[in-house]
């Protein structure tokens, strides 16, 4: 090794060297021309040192100043390299003994790096990132990043008093990946990325795979560990690798966790968030005693701004430290298991912000987005999209899938935005996007994405679901790959969603003359595995909350939603209801405030909740609301064409052909007494739901008796009729006494 040039110097105090492992470190020692040199160098780069001593067993070597920067030299005359430490005297007279990052190998397993830049490595948190570990006995945090373009990294943090100078990286050539071993960091230590991009602009980056992040506004990563938190969920997990999801009842609560409930003893500009801790002795025996069987949470990854509601994320591997550590979001997922409650966490895999610390030109160059600039940038939401032909991309978003549902036990993935994904002109006018190869709108490299992620979550965590948020007519979302479609295990069904709320605040008057869109669903409902949503999407932004869309007085309002939601639960297809929709609140969604919990001392809302409570434990117990949620013949109608006075009734049949649920939907506010509801089969039904019944807020004002009794009448192609007192806005469900 030759001696250092002033330019090596100069780079390496600016924070611009590539290959500092050339120069800090334990090195032979240079060789002056003519002589014969077989001694050892070590050089350490500490700008903020006051003195640097090199320790040998009990022997201390003052280290010489070699440059006004930080720069430190001591020579040895070993033949045989040696281990060592460093003795830094801090500039208040502090003196810290610490192993020198710079005499420790390569810490990355290269195959694993070219897997990911393949595309086939399944997790590439456990490559990159940053990851404590011991390496030659010195415990410390391997950090590791990939940006093939940089000019020179290095890691700044807690570690260097934020000198982006002091820990420059070791770049692994043409995996474009660089490295380095901080010895003695753990976790809790913040740090970030000083990346010198390929432009020479210097740039300040969160970890990609970091695995925790600070509080907004602060955006640093944080090293974190997977392995100190224990689990309880065993029997869960276990149980859930043997679920069959077609055959089970799903009925999700979908919420927001920073709006479900706040503490109202909020110190100046605490926001007043309850934590995963409070949230799981709060929420999950809220769920439970509910009847939900899966709590879905928006957005958890780490996100900047509170108003994006989490769907625009920069933290793919870290949950949002708004409510506390990762640790603490165990906690919360292992509860919902030990109450029976799943946990669905929305996944948004399709586009990311533009804030500098992010992935945005990650090295100077669209590394995570899409090159072309009219096709990287998102119209709708001013965010970029993924580069989905990249398989280093696409070995990331996998990745963080699986983080996920391995690392937090979660119990399946709702996917945000899939139709934004698949089409290449989704939002785009004429002359703002670019065909692909056939000429097409489709985006083939999201297709394969999104077919590869299904695949994988399947293989890797069995019993995990994947649910689409697809608002197109894409053929065969939720059928496998291996027969032509996505992969995914669900689709919800935004036809049904639009098409029914669209009735529903129409005037009951004027029903009838879009009774079509009542039963149309029932054309195309067993083509996918749907889900109905009542999502957060629709109670915002002017659309108004679910009560507040019902048209008429108050009295007719609270009719209306509980027929409504009677209607949804009897409807095949599994089910979603947004926080706040069971309380029957006035106002929209606001991701600033709480829920109107003191609604519950008004009988109308406390009734409309204790409805949806039944509905859920009426829906868990028969088997013929669920088990064929997704078969043709799980469903029959009964009468689907009386428009005039807007009445519908159908058949839930369970695969025992004689046990069944008949329901019968009146959605104008005139009673029909003298209602008739063919059912298949003779002899005593009951009713075990009603919506119009007094408990749940409503006058009853048209008696409905508890047990009817069949008598012979041929109607409507049956030989067995209930008279059954049908309210006005009412659904109501019978059932025979005794089936089989």
């Amino acid at each position: 090794m030759t001696v250092l040039s002033e330019e090596v110097v100069d780079a390496l105090a600016a924070g611009t060297l590539d290959t500092p492992f050339d120069v800090l470190g334990i090195h032979p020692a240079p060789k002056e021309r003519g002589k014969r040199s077989d001694g050892k160098v070590i050089r350490a780069f500490i700008p903020w040192a006051r003195s640097i001593h090199v320790v040998r067993g009990d022997t201390r070597i003052p280290m010489e100043r070699l440059h006004a920067s930080g720069l430190y030299v001591a020579s040895f005359d070993d033949e045989a390299f040696f281990p060592y430490r460093l003795s830094v005297e801090d500039p208040n007279g502090r003196e810290w003994e610490i192993d020198d990052p710079y005499r420790f190998p390569p810490g990355l397993d290269e195959s694993r790096v070219r897997a990911f830049l393949s595309g086939r490595e399944r997790r590439v948190h456990q490559v990159l990132g940053a990851r404590p570990m011991e390496l030659d006995g010195v415990a410390g945090t391997l950090f590791a990043v990939w940006a093939p373009h940089a000019r020179a990294i290095s890691v700044m943090g807690d570690m260097n008093g934020w000198d982006g100078r002091c820990h420059p990286m070791r770049f692994r050539g043409d995996t474009g990946v660089w490295e380095l071993f901080i010895p003695a960091v753990g976790r809790g230590a913040r740090y970030k990325f000083r990346i010198v991009d390929c432009h020479g602009a210097v740039l300040e980056k969160t970890d990609p795979c970091g695995r925790a992040v600070e509080l907004r506004p602060a955006t640093a990563s944080e090293v974190w560990r997977e392995d100190r938190y224990h689990w309880a969920d065993d029997d869960w997990m276990e149980e859930r690798t043997r679920w069959d999801a077609d055959r089970s009842p799903i009925s999700v609560y979908e919420v927001h966790l920073g709006s479900w409930l706040r503490r109202d003893d909020r110190p100046g500009e605490d926001p007043g968030w309850l934590t995963y801790r409070q949230l799981a002795d709060r929420l999950v025996p809220y769920a439970a005693d509910m009847g939900f069987t899966h709590l879905e949470l928006l957005p958890v990854l780490e996100h900047p701004l509170d108003q994006s509601w989490g769907y625009q994320p920069l933290g793919f591997f870290a949950p949002t430290s708004r409510f506390g550590t990762p640790d603490d979001f165990r906690y919360f997922v292992d509860r919902a298991h030990q109450a029976g409650i799943g946990v669905i966490l929305d996944w948004v895999p399709g586009h990311f912000p533009e804030d500098a610390h992010g992935l945005v030109r990650f090295d100077g160059t669209d590394l995570y987005e899409h090159a072309a600039p009219g096709q990287a940038r998102h119209p709708d939401w001013g965010t970029l999209s993924f580069d989905f032909e990249s398989p280093a991309v696409r070995s990331f978003l996998i990745s963080s899938a699986l983080h996920w549902l391995e690392d937090y036990h979660l119990d399946g993935l709702r996917v945000d935005a899939v139709a934004s994904m698949l089409y290449l002109d989704y939002s785009r006018r004429e002359g703002e996007w670019t065909p692909n190869i056939h000429g097409g709108r489709e985006n083939l490299g999201a297709v394969a994405f999104l077919k590869e992620l299904n695949d994988a979550v399947h293989a890797e965590c069995p019993g995990a679901l994947t649910i689409a948020e697809e608002s197109t007519s894409w053929p065969q979302v939720s059928h496998g790959t291996d027969r032509g479609g996505l992969g995914f295990d669900q689709k919800w069904n935004m036809g049904w969603m639009n098409d029914t709320l669209e009735v529903m605040e129409t005037d009951p008057l004027y029903r009838k003359y879009r009774y079509g869109s009542f039963t149309f669903s029932l054309l195309y409902a067993f083509s996918e595995r749907f889900v109905l949503p009542f999502s957060h999407d629709e109670v915002v932004h002017g659309k108004l909350s679910m009560l507040s869309k019902m048209p008429g007085p108050n009295v007719e309002k609270f009719a209306n939603l509980r027929a409504l939601y009677g209607f949804q639960w009897a409807h095949p297809g599994k089910k979603l209801l947004f926080m706040g929709c069971e309380l029957g609140q006035w106002t929209e969604w606001s991701v600033d405030g709480s829920l109107d919990w003191p609604l519950l001392d008004f009988e109308t809302h406390e009734g409309l909740r204790l409805l949806v409570g039944d509905l859920n434990r009426l829906y868990r117990e028969e088997p013929a609301l669920h088990v064929q949620d997704f078969h043709p013949d799980g469903f029959e109608w009964l009468d689907c064409e009386d428009a005039n006075r807007v009445l519908l009734a159908w058949v839930r049949w369970a695969p025992e052909w004689r046990d069944y649920i008949a329901v019968a939907v009146n959605l104008t506010p005139v009673p029909r007494p003298d209602f008739k509801l063919p059912v298949p089969f003779s002899g005593r039904h009951r009713v075990v739901l009603n919506t119009d019944a007094p408990e749940y807020g409503a006058d009853g004002g048209l008696l409905v008796p508890p047990t009817l009794d069949t008598r012979a009448e041929s109607y409507k192609g049956r030989e067995h009729v209930l008279d059954l007192p049908l309210p006005g806005l009412s659904t109501i469900y019978v059932k025979p006494d005794e089936p089989g």
